[in-house]
C-alpha cells in the first residue's frame, strides 16, 4: 500500500525500501530506479546506506512518496493500493512514476484512489464518486460519454492545463 502519508524509519535508505525484508542491494537499486528515486538517492553521501531521519525529515514530500513507491515495487505484491500516491509529485516525476506503474501493475490487481485524473488513466475501470456516492463507472471513454461529473472534471483539468500553457 502506498499512501499520501509515508512513514520513513530512522534507518538506511536500503532498509526503508526493504521494509522488514532482507536487503538485496540490487533489488533496492532497481526499485529506486523504477520509482524515480535513484536520481536523488545516488547523490546522497552514502547512497542506499545513507541513514534517513525519522519521518523522513531530511527528504521532500515527493522524495518520501517515491521512496514509498520503491518500497511497494520491492515487495512485488499481487495486490497494490495507491492512495493519493503521486499527490506530492511534480508533473515530470508523476509521468515517470506512471510509466513505471504501468509496467509494475501488469497482471496485478490495483486500487488507485486519486484526485488527479492523470493518475487514474492507467485504470481498466474507473469509479467516479461525488458527495460520498458512486456517480459513474466504466472506462475513460465510457465515462466521457456517459458521466457528466467525469466530463466536468476532465474539462476543468484541461482548462487549467491550457491556461498554464497560454500564460
Amino acid at each position: 500500500m502506498v499512501t499520501q502519508r509515508v512513514y520513513v524509519f530512522h534507518d538506511t535508505v536500503a532498509h526503508n525500501v526493504a521494509y522488514g525484508d532482507e536487503v538485496d542491494e540490487e533489488r533496492v537499486v532497481e526499485a529506486l530506479r523504477r520509482a524515480g528515486a535513484w536520481e536523488f538517492v545516488e547523490r546522497m553521501d552514502r547512497g542506499i546506506e545513507t541513514v534517513l531521519d525519522e519521518f523522513g525529515a531530511n527528504l521532500s514530500g515527493g522524495q518520501r512518496q517515491r521512496l514509498a513507491i520503491a518500497r511497494a515495487i520491492y515487495k512485488r505484491p499481487d495486490v497494490l493500493i495507491l492512495d493519493e500516491a503521486t499527490s506530492a509529485l511534480d508533473n515530470r516525476s508523476e509521468a515517470m512514476i506512471q510509466a513505471a506503474l504501468e509496467e509494475i501493475l501488469e497482471g496485478k490487481i490495483a486500487f488507485v484512489i486519486a484526485h488527479r485524473l492523470s493518475t487514474v488513466d492507467l485504470a481498466d475501470r474507473i469509479v467516479v464518486m461525488a458527495d460520498g456516492r458512486i456517480v459513474g463507472q466504466g472506462t475513460k471513454v465510457e465515462l466521457l460519454r456517459d458521466c457528466p461529473e467525469y466530463r466536468r472534471l476532465v474539462e476543468a483539468g484541461l482548462g487549467r492545463q491550457q491556461d498554464a500553457e497560454n500564460a
